[in-house]
Formats: structure tokens, C-alpha cells, sequence
């Protein structure tokens, strides 16, 4: 994937050795293993395989005293929002929240890219294919609509492989999918081959 890409260039530009920490699932296999198809308001992959790993290497081989966690939400009112959340999550280390603030005027993402590739590095491809989010490849089930459309239009073979893993969880746990249908004043299940089929 791009952005493993991404992650060893930047690691070289700052001269830092890239440390990768995994359990070897997928978010699909997390969602069987948890019995729960994560969507945008709950993504256990998020919770299992992204902060549980980091924080037990952290807990190895980080010190506190002299470690800082940098997170890279973005700079909007509901990224905002979560930073006490998550810095409370993540004491003893002290955090920071770059994208979120301290500069002025405060850059914009794609100044970021710009940035990025002013210094050599190039961004992730998914950035270039017009994506607001460089998440799972695009499919990212924390994404709305719109994001999953955009997937279906630019990376069929993606949205094809996700749509299919959903409809296995969907024969395992029921009327369950990633989107909801919130037309009409009713919240649904929409799954991924009603949205292709729209």
C-alpha cells in the first residue's frame, strides 16, 4: 500500500528508523474475531489494531519522561473536540496534536501536501485521486458516503473487495452494514450493494 510508501519516505527525510508494530489482522478479520462490522461512529480496528499495539510497545519501550505522542488528527471541530479525550488516553506520555494548531495562520491539508512534496516527499496516491483521507486504501469504514461513491468511481476493485467482505459479515451477524440510510427520518442499514446499485 501508498502509504507504507509514504511512511518510509518520510521516515528518511526526518532520519528517523520507522517502527511498525502489528497483530497481522485485517480490520475485516477484527470485525469477525469481534462480532461487530465497524461503521463511522465505532471502529474496533481502530481500538485493536492500531492504539492497543502502539501503546503496549509503548509501555516496552517508550519513557514517558522523555517521550512525546504525536497525533495526527486534523484541525476540525470534531477532531478537536476528541484531543482531551485522547491525551487523557495516552497519560503518562504527553501528547501533542500538530495539525490541529500552533501555527499561524494555521495550514491547511493541502498546504501540508504541498509542503510534503516541497521537501521531496511525495504524498500518498490517494490524496492525488482526490481523497480526503489516506485510511485502509479508501475503505476506511469510519468514511461516509460520499467517500465510498468516490471509492466505487475511482478504485472499483477496492470498493468490489469491500462490498464483498461486508456481505460475509452481513450472512454471519445479520442486517448489519458499514452506512446507514438516514432518508426520510429513518436510520437503515445501507450496505454496500445498495449504494453501488443508487
Amino acid at each position: 500500500m501508498d502509504l507504507w510508501r509514504f511512511a518510509d519516505d518520510t521516515s528518511r527525510l526526518l532520519g528517523v528508523p520507522l517502527t511498525k508494530v502489528a497483530d497481522g489482522r485485517t480490520p475485516w478479520e477484527v470485525f469477525h474475531d469481534v462480532r461487530f462490522l465497524g461503521n463511522d461512529r465505532l471502529a474496533p480496528c481502530t481500538r485493536l489494531l492500531k492504539q492497543v499495539p502502539c501503546r503496549e510497545w509503548m509501555d516496552q519501550h517508550a519513557d514517558p519522561t522523555d517521550t512525546l505522542v504525536y497525533v495526527g488528527i486534523e484541525n476540525t471541530k470534531r477532531d478537536r473536540a476528541r484531543i482531551p479525550a485522547i491525551a487523557r488516553n495516552w497519560k503518562p506520555w504527553v501528547t501533542r496534536f500538530p495539525l490541529c494548531g500552533k501555527w499561524e495562520p494555521l495550514r491547511t491539508k493541502e498546504e501540508l501536501l504541498d509542503e510534503a512534496r516541497a521537501l521531496g516527499v511525495s504524498p500518498p496516491r490517494l490524496y492525488e485521486l482526490g481523497f480526503s483521507h489516506n485510511n485502509c486504501g479508501g475503505t476506511c469504514v469510519r468514511a461516509g458516503q460520499r467517500q465510498w461513491k468516490h471509492l466505487l468511481e475511482t478504485l472499483p476493485e477496492r470498493y468490489a473487495y469491500a462490498q464483498e467482505r461486508e456481505e460475509e459479515l452481513r450472512q454471519e451477524l445479520g442486517d448489519v452494514s458499514i452506512l446507514r440510510d438516514r432518508s426520510g427520518g429513518e436510520c437503515r442499514p445501507l450496505p454496500l450493494s445498495r449504494l453501488r446499485e443508487r
